[in-house]
């Protein structure tokens, strides 16, 4: 199957957010960090347009053609490009009363990041019907293409046995899983590029 893949711009930040919010919804860690179903979707979308948003200037956006899957990619190499501007306030705004979980899970991440040269997938989400299609593989492929041919290594954080699955089957290596005060876990996973 041949899936065309689009790099996305600024206009396209608020359907990325709501794509990954879309798709993650269900996801067990976004229990603990909006545990208020009603409104889980919503939050996780004004959280997830922030950092896609900044993806947007400092990283790389990716889309199949009918934007069914989006990837948000940061490369992470030599200097670091600032944090989004105003992010405290703008977190704060986006999730309310569960920003201090928000806040924590970013600590996480943060605590668990490597430092060496790599380019970190952030986000890859489908949406719910059309998952399990090949469009999340096609994305993944398409990026790590260019880290194969470009000698550069990659990093993620699976946030569930199915996700960390898909990626060791493209090359990604699980670490020893971190976890959010209820106990969910997320697999850092790397991966070194495929000899040319």
């Amino acid at each position: 199957m041949s899936v065309r893949i689009d790099r996305l711009g600024p206009e396209d930040t608020a359907l990325v957010a709501g794509r990954i919010a879309e798709a993650f919804t269900e996801l067990r860690v976004t229990y603990w960090l909006v545990p208020d179903a009603s409104k889980r979707e919503a939050v996780l979308a004004g959280d997830f347009e922030i950092l896609v948003k900044h993806a947007m200037r400092h990283g790389m956006v990716y889309a199949t053609a009918d934007r069914a899957s989006v990837a948000v990619w940061f490369p992470s190499v030599g200097e670091q490009p600032p944090p989004p501007a105003d992010y405290d306030a703008r977190l704060a705004a986006a999730c309310g009363e569960w920003t201090d979980r928000f806040r924590h899970l970013d600590e996480l991440f943060a605590a668990n990041h490597p430092h060496s040269d790599h380019h970190h997938l952030a986000f890859l989400a489908t949406q719910p019907e059309r998952q399990g299609q090949g469009l999340g593989t096609a994305l993944l492929e398409h990026h790590n293409a260019w880290l194969d041919a470009n000698g550069m290594p990659a990093y993620l954080e699976a946030s569930s046995p199915r996700s960390r699955d898909l990626y060791a089957k493209h090359g990604y290596r699980a670490g020893e899983p971190f976890r959010v005060p209820d106990g969910t876990p997320f697999w850092p996973m790397w991966r070194e590029p495929a000899a040319g």
